[in-house]
């Protein structure tokens, strides 16, 4: 129990400095959805390097990496599943009258904002391509 209070402590102290590192950059306190940012860029990063440690066969590393990217999720909204993301997407095409390819962008910027944070940027994009493309 305890190695697992000091990985804990370790990756919320890790969270806390790139959070203040961000807030030094910018020079100025972080809004929510800025934090989140930051919490979303350090599970990527761990999700990254989960990759590299299993490739590399360290079982060690890639242990830890996962219980690391277990307590960041804890910190993060609940992610959106496959039919809410795709019920989402239906709803933001019809609102905004996309029919083709050529319209991702006005998609993608409507709906962006509503899953920030809870769905992957690039499975979105897939995800909007592939339905105007069956349109």
């Amino acid at each position: 129990m305890k190695d697992q209070d000091k990985l804990r402590l370790s990756v919320l102290r890790m969270v806390r400095a790139a959070i203040k590192n961000v807030e030094i950059e910018k020079r100025r306190p972080l809004t929510d959805d800025e934090v989140l940012d930051v919490l979303n860029r350090e599970l990527k990063q761990r999700q990254e390097s989960l990759a590299e440690f299993e490739k590399a066969g360290r079982d060690d590393l890639s242990r830890q990496a996962e219980e690391e990217i277990r307590i960041l999720r804890q910190y993060l909204p609940e992610p959106l599943d496959e039919e809410a993301l795709a019920a989402l997407i239906d709803e933001v095409i019809r609102e905004t009258g996309a029919t083709t390819k050529r319209d991702l962008g006005k998609v993608m910027s409507v709906l962006m904002p509503k899953v920030k944070g809870r769905a992957d940027g690039k499975k979105v994009n897939q995800m909007v391509q592939q339905r105007l493309a069956d349109a």
